[in-house]
């Protein structure tokens, strides 16, 4: 593929309807270096499950048709958009990363998040991969095999929004979609290089069973702020087949601008957390950027623990997402992943009590960090502890090592599931830098309670003046 080509597939969605507005560019041309960048780049990274490209193809022929004609209307017209496939896309299967759905049948309709980005106009081009049900934070499966990274293939690319998170590095559309119970989509965006927001629950609708669980969220993720913000605004706001999506709409800012008065407290590591050297001094690098911006950055002091980690796995275990594991061990134990088997034993050791308990954690990690965040405007700590697991990390195992302490494989190296317990608050995921290894690293910028606008404020200021992401060939994968 030719430099042209490539720059054409990292364009932003944001640039790219300015060009289809402008008449540089047509969503067709869009869509077919896309394809072109597929077929010569996933079979390499594996990002994709079922892909849609004669369908896509016919959409942006029509968005083309409605561009020159001067009667283009939907925020997303001709936009290429990738979605989880564990969200519903009516007339197509949903596969949740398992064998055992591998010959479902078509869905009657749409979630709400899906629904609206389809009336905006995106043409939805595939599917990207997940772990089964969700589960894990690597992206991998018996039924589509492994998702690498593609800025180092020995390297994965996080879960559960796995294959989001990698398409996206590697040019295949400028939006995708994930889903986030316990950081989905915040650990992909770090170790991938990209941005993803996990909104406060509700803030966008979602499908049962998902809408009913207040540690889930449905979000984008993408390579600029702007795309962020604008699929933000097509999907946001409350939806008649959701009782739990909030009525209340926030305008998000679009320029970049100073941090002059904000407060940031941060915390390396959550109070108990080990972090590896890289990601430590990427993230304090991250912080001083915000210094030069304006904000006021303290240091602060959280007295959570390991207890946190063990309350959200319980809380977890009452899920379906979890349950749904259970009940497939119970009938189809040969067909799972060793992951998948092993969410199904912690689902069986889980109490009623253990439930109640971890209510009551969440409760006190809130009374600690609502404390912080009436002094500060908003908090800052790294997504990950490393910058990324090995390729073949295998996350039921023991043994496994950061900063020389033995942590748990599946959730020790994540710092995201602790904003998952406190719900309404909203993160965004952001590069932080790379690793020796040509891995990223990120960091999270955490809001108050339903303060989106925050968030993206400082996000915002903090792309412009790290220059952006993906804007040249340097700065981009090598595969």
């Amino acid at each position: 593929m030719d430099d042209a080509t490539t720059d054409l597939c990292y364009l932003t969605a944001t640039e790219a309807l300015a060009a289809f507005r402008g008449g540089s560019l047509t969503p067709s041309a869009l869509v077919d270096a896309l394809i072109a960048r597929i077929g010569e780049v996933n079979p390499a990274v594996n990002a994709l499950a079922d892909t849609y490209f004669d369908e896509a193809r016919e959409q942006a022929r029509a968005a083309d048709a409605a561009y020159a004609e001067g009667r283009a209307e939907g925020a997303l017209l001709g936009v290429p958009v990738l979605v989880k496939d564990a969200q519903r896309v009516k007339g197509k299967r949903t596969t949740h990363g398992s064998l055992l759905y591998m010959d479902a049948e078509p869905d009657a309709m749409s979630d709400p998040m899906v629904e609206r980005l389809q009336a905006a106009g995106a043409i939805i081009l595939a599917r990207t991969t997940t772990p089964e049900f969700c589960i894990s934070g690597v992206c991998r499966s018996l039924a589509w095999g492994n998702t690498v990274n593609p800025f180092n293939t020995g390297f994965g690319t996080g879960g559960s929004s796995g294959g989001s998170g990698a398409a996206l590095a590697a040019g295949f559309a400028p939006i995708a979609t994930g889903t986030d119970i316990g950081g989905s989509i915040r650990i992909p965006a770090s170790c991938c290089g990209v941005v993803g927001f996990k909104p406060p629950h509700g803030r966008n609708p979602d499908g049962p069973p998902a809408n009913f669980d207040r540690y889930n969220h449905c979000g984008p993720l993408a390579r600029s702020i702007a795309d962020l913000a604008l699929v933000q605004d097509v999907v946001s706001g409350a939806h008649p087949r959701d009782h739990d999506s909030l009525r209340e709409r926030v305008v998000l800012p679009r320029e970049a601008g100073r941090l002059d008065g904000v407060r940031i407290a941060f915390s390396m590591d959550l109070g108990h957390r080990p972090v590896d050297a890289e990601v430590r001094r990427n993230t304090l690098a991250a912080l001083e950027r915000f210094r030069v911006l304006g904000a006021e950055v303290r240091d602060v002091d959280l007295p959570w623990t390991w207890a946190c980690d063990t309350a959200a796995t319980h809380w977890y275990n009452t899920m379906h997402f979890l349950r749904q594991a259970a009940w497939a061990a119970a009938a189809h134990a040969d067909r799972l992943n060793d992951y998948t088997l092993a969410a199904a034993r912690g689902v069986a050791a889980t109490t009623m009590d253990d439930v109640s308990r971890s209510w009551e954690m969440q409760h006190a990690m809130y009374q600690d960090f609502g404390a912080v965040m009436e002094e500060h405007d908003l908090f800052v700590c790294p997504t990950l502890s490393v910058p990324a697991v090995p390729a073949d990390h295998d996350p039921t195992a023991p043994g496994f090592e950061i900063d020389g302490v033995e942590v748990d494989a599946e959730y020790g190296w994540v710092l995201t599931h602790h904003f998952n317990m406190l719900h309404n608050c909203p993160v965004m995921a952001v590069p932080s830098g790379f690793a020796a290894t040509g891995v990223p690293t990120g960091i999270q910028i955490v809001g108050r309670t339903f303060d989106d606008p925050a968030v993206f404020r400082a996000a915002l200021a903090f792309e412009q003046d790290a220059g952006g992401w993906f804007r040249d060939r340097a700065g981009r994968p090598v595969v």
